[in-house]
């Protein structure tokens, strides 16, 4: 069981973590986290959505990694077999979180009891003096620029959503045994309010590079075939006949 703490020189002085982690903690997620930095490189690999549950106010950013709940189509024979891996995801042992000693500041955290955590590991947190080894540094450094990113696409979606460039999807998954399925909550851009927006807003997008982030996001949708064509070469029996998008007004109004 994850035992997630802040990292304390005091009582984590000796504590050292694996070069080589894997990726269990994600084999059995449909979904992972994205920023919309790396939209661009994660475009070629995954279908890039947001999502939000039907009480919520906030937006997440996430792509998909299967078709169904506990599904992880990049995931096999303990490997990533995936072009791309998401930032936040390789973070693990470690993340970022609020400082229990210090009010509004953050501080690193860690899965003490991770398997790759211990101390007969390889790369120590600090030195016989105390100090950050540079492999912490660079883990510190890594949090830092992936919150940084955070903070941005939290700002990224919210000026979609002021907008009005966020339309509703769904998923339409046709299975060989006749079965089909619906997979709801997802969000788009809507490209009819894009090709919209007035001169003095597309000069704006262009001059601040959301359209980047935009056309990353659109031009992901054509990799759920990639999700059907990897579910259809899995050892699941139920293979994929068909996938569509839909818009979720046009289906609500048919």
């Amino acid at each position: 069981m994850a035992n997630v703490v802040p990292v304390r020189k005091d009582l984590h002085k000796n504590l050292k973590v694996a070069t080589k982690r894997g990726l269990e903690h994600i084999a059995n997620q449909h979904i992972a986290p994205i920023t919309a930095r790396e939209y661009s490189k994660a475009a070629n690999s995954f279908p890039i959505f947001l999502v939000k549950q039907p009480e919520a106010t906030r937006y997440r950013s996430i792509v998909m990694l299967g078709l169904e709940a506990g599904e992880n189509l990049y995931y096999k024979d303990e490997r990533w077999n995936g072009t791309y891996l998401p930032q936040g995801v390789s973070m693990m042992p470690f993340g970022l979180g609020v400082d229990p000693d210090k009010e509004k500041t953050l501080t690193t955290y860690i899965d003490v009891e991770n398997e790759y955590v211990g101390e007969d590991k390889e790369n120590a947190l600090f030195d016989a003096e105390g100090n950050d080894t540079e492999f912490y540094k660079s883990v510190q450094n890594s949090l830092g620029r992936l919150y940084e990113n955070e903070t941005m696409t939290e700002k990224f979606m919210e000026e979609l959503a002021e907008n009005d460039l966020l339309q509703e999807l769904e998923l339409h998954v046709n299975f060989s045994t006749g079965e089909n399925k619906k997979l709801v909550g997802l969000f788009g851009i809507d490209e009819k309010k894009l090709q919209d927006l007035s001169d003095d807003k597309v000069l704006d997008f262009h001059k601040r590079g959301i359209f980047i982030p935009i056309h990353a996001m659109l031009g992901s949708i054509g990799q759920i075939n990639k999700l059907a064509q990897l579910r259809n070469l899995s050892d699941n029996e139920q293979k994929v006949a068909g996938i569509q998008v839909h818009f979720a007004k046009e289906t609500a109004e048919a």
